[in-house]
């Protein structure tokens, strides 16, 4: 079950849930990033970099390179490369002319070299991604669904956030996102979450994330957790 939760979160930064906002043509995003789950059995997590172009209007590509880590309660700790993520969001169509931002984005995982600290089978996780905006108000979310190698591993997840520009610089979020069953003898999972976004600066940015399982939590999600320096170019 330990090794089902090592997943790499499938997530738009700093939410489980991701946003069809592609990155700025030729602008970087580069996100210096920490994330974990704790369950009944055990604590795991990464650490790494994600990577985002603007590759062309309306394209994003993105790199993710994370190193994770695995601590059973009933085994010794473990540390190693994570799945490596690569993937590609295109808008294909604008609130200005439809009402709605709305982008695929699809994302390919690679196999991970231990079982503690990531997925030993590659995937493809294959999602819409929404957006409305009202003045400081955002709404935005979607889904899809992960095809693995191992198609026991296959399963199906969806989520939505509410952010508000509280301040010029800050931005709060509420979200709820659930999971369907990701591997035999693994539950499905819902999870509420809270997180946040302070710009210091044009180029420089912390965005941190909490949520809480409501169910199957000793299961699924006791806690989990993401922060990250992010820096725009």
């Amino acid at each position: 079950m330990l090794a089902a939760s090592l997943t790499p979160a499938l997530a738009g930064p700093p939410y489980v849930s991701d946003d069809p906002q592609p990155t700025d043509y030729r602008h970087l995003e580069i996100y210096a990033f920490t994330s974990g789950t704790r369950t009944v059995d055990g604590t795991s997590g990464q650490a790494g970099v994600d990577v985002n172009y603007g590759a062309a209007p309306n394209l994003q590509l993105t790199a993710v390179l994370p190193a994770g880590f695995g601590h059973p309660v009933d085994g010794p700790s473990e540390l190693g490369l994570g799945n490596f993520q690569f993937a590609a969001k295109y808008r294909f169509l604008h609130q200005d002319s439809f009402g709605l931002d709305v982008s695929f984005f699809p994302r390919l995982f690679l196999p991970s070299s231990s079982a503690t600290v990531g997925d030993l089978h590659s995937s493809i996780l294959l999602p819409l991604w929404l957006q409305k905006d009202w003045g400081a108000w955002s709404v935005f979310g979607g889904g899809g669904c992960v095809i693995s190698s191992d198609s026991s591993e296959n399963h199906c997840l969806a989520g939505g956030v509410v952010t508000r520009q509280v301040t010029k610089n800050l931005r709060l979020g509420v979200e709820a996102s659930y999971q369907s069953a990701q591997a035999n003898g693994m539950p499905p999972s819902t999870a509420l979450g809270l997180g946040a976004q302070y710009d210091f600066s044009d180029h420089y940015h912390l965005l941190g994330y909490i949520n809480r399982g409501v169910q199957n939590a000793n299961e699924t999600d006791q806690v989990s957790w993401y922060a990250a320096l992010l820096f725009t170019f």
